[in-house]
């Protein structure tokens, strides 16, 4: 019987961190928005709908052409456009809040 409890106790220690990543991962990944690394500011965004209509502000005042997958830009487009968010906030673009 001591064996069997050992043994017991011993598997569960063994898968209990299978157990637990898949919880961590869906903790990160609940906003199901992506994060991107400002270099310039070093900080990071969290791509989500306010972020989407912000670009969408960027783009056009640009004149140039959405893009709806702002990763496949080029690093530096990406980084021009960090650097244009941090001087636009939400409230100066007239992005509701919910």
């Amino acid at each position: 019987m001591h064996r069997f409890l050992n043994a017991v106790l011993l598997g569960a220690a063994l898968l209990a961190p299978m157990g637990i990543a898949p919880i961590t991962l869906r903790a990160e990944d609940h906003n199901n928005g992506r994060t991107y690394h400002d270099k310039q500011h070093n900080d990071d965004h969290e791509w989500n709908s306010h972020e989407d209509q912000a670009y969408r502000i960027w783009v056009k005042q640009n004149h140039g052409r959405y893009n709806n997958n702002f990763a496949k830009l080029k690093e530096n487009d990406q980084q021009t456009y960090w650097g244009w968010r941090h001087e636009h906030s939400d409230a100066t673009l007239k992005i509701v809040i919910r």
